[in-house]
């Protein structure tokens, strides 16, 4: 996988921002529903830009929704999404920044039926990756195939966040729930 994530470490081996993500965060699984969503907002807002700009932008976006807060975000007011839209320290695309607020009311509903995110989340894996890309156009908007599948292996759902021979590998399937 000359093309991987991990494969790319080397070369970005200065760079902290990418160093803790790729190290840390990349594959391993969130517990957090407001933790998930932030990492799906993260993800919908990378569509078109680079990750490092995203990773460089993400304490700014943690401030700017409401430290991911989904009941918060559900509920911004047409001012909250004008404050959003001017906001120079995030991605100030309308149409991202009206999915972040309906994918909050839609994760609400699952929360309602499920109990979290987490757990329909749960309840749908393990599908294929095309499962997933239908499931998730079905009920999130903003989320074509290279968002849910970065999604989900961001988050463990979906193999192929680390290559085999990634330092980091052994730690993200050990940290994964026995029924994955």
């Amino acid at each position: 996988m000359e093309n991987s994530y991990c494969a790319l470490m080397p070369a970005l081996a200065d760079d902290h921002v990418h160093r803790k993500y790729h190290d840390f965060e990349y594959g391993f699984p969130i517990e957090d529903d407001n933790e998930l969503f932030g990492r799906l907002l993260l993800e919908i807002n990378q569509a078109g830009l680079s990750w490092l700009t995203i990773l460089n932008k993400q304490d700014n976006f943690r401030v700017a929704y409401a430290g991911y807060d989904i009941k918060a975000v559900a509920n911004f007011t047409e001012e909250d999404r004008q404050r959003l839209l001017s906001d120079a320290g995030i991605i100030r695309n309308k149409l991202k920044v009206n999915a972040a607020i309906h994918n909050a009311n839609v994760i609400l509903g699952l929360q309602a039926e499920f109990g979290s995110f987490k757990a329909w989340l749960d309840h749908q894996h393990p599908l294929k990756k095309d499962e997933w890309v239908k499931l998730f156009k079905k009920n999130f908007k903003f989320t074509g195939g290279e968002i849910t599948n970065e999604f989900l292996m961001s988050t463990g759902y979906l193999p192929g966040a680390h290559d085999p021979e990634c330092p980091v590998y052994a730690r993200v399937i050990a940290a994964k729930p026995k029924w994955c």
